[in-house]
Order: structure tokens, then sequence, then C-alpha cells
């Protein structure tokens, strides 16, 4: 269910993010050689960088750090979900991981708009509040979160 998106990326703008709707997109596999190097160089827990640790653990093996998870998942609201003129965005809410990642897991993104209001301020774009659920192979919520964007609109108010 690829880019349900009335536009393309190029094209897209506020309006075309109404409340209530429902965006599925990506699909990326995670290896257990890719949750070992990123967590060498960002997160180097045990239980993200040593086997032998990591299977004496509560989750028997090496999972991603939650900062993996959500790169790798920003890296498909990158691709699939923001238009290509984005603007920065002012924040994210209630971040969480309530299950691992797993070598072998293939997350998807599921993201529901919360919220669409036009800037009282800057009337050429508005702020999209979204729920953002990323899932994988089984269903499982890996990731969920609140972000905010701003994304310009295709006529001012």
């Amino acid at each position: 269910m690829d880019n349900q998106f009335p536009t393309t990326a190029a094209n897209r703008r506020f309006e075309d993010y109404p409340v209530g709707a429902i965006y599925e997109f990506g699909s990326t596999t995670v290896s257990e050689t890719d949750i070992i190097a990123f967590a060498t160089r960002y997160d180097p827990q045990a239980m993200h960088v040593d086997r032998v640790l990591a299977a004496q653990g509560p989750f028997g093996e090496v999972i991603a750090s939650g900062w993996h998870t959500t790169a790798l998942v920003m890296r498909m609201i990158a691709d699939h979900f923001l238009p290509q003129n984005g603007l920065p965005a002012p924040g994210i809410d209630e971040l969480r991981w309530p299950n691992p990642l797993r070598p072998g897991d293939t997350l998807r993104v599921r993201a529901t708009i919360l919220e669409a209001r036009r800037s009282r301020s800057k009337p050429d774009r508005g702020l999209i509040r979204a729920l953002v659920e990323a899932l994988n192979q089984h269903g499982q919520p890996v990731l969920t979160m609140k972000p905010m964007n701003l994304v310009r609109c295709r006529e001012a108010a």
C-alpha cells in the first residue's frame, strides 16, 4: 500500500494530509550485522553489540538500538511520507520502542494523521501531527511516535 497520496512527493502539500487519513509505506529488513555496526558507532550497549552477553539477557539475542530503529523509520518517512519541499520539523512527542527490533525483522510504517491545522502566523504552511507506528513482519509495533511536521500549503488561507 505504498504511496496512497493523490500527488507525488514533489507536489505534495498540506492539503494532501487530511485528518484521519492512514498511509502505509516502506519496507526494510535489518540484519544482525547492521544492528551491531550502528550500535558500535552510536549506542555501544552490550544488548546491541555483544552476541554472548545479549544471548544471556532478556531478549536472548542482539537487538537494535532504539535510535537505529528511529533512523530506519525516519528514512522511510523521508522517502515515502514527507513532501520534497520540506520545512523544519518542530519536534516529536511520545517516542516509544514497545518491542525490540530483532535481526531479520522487516519493518513497514503506518502513519495516521491526528491533526492538520494552518499556521496562524504563517498562512503559507500548516502543521501536521501524526501517529507513526513501525511494525515488524508480525504486525507488532517496534516504534511509536507523534511527530509534528510543517508543510507548505497549496493555497494561502
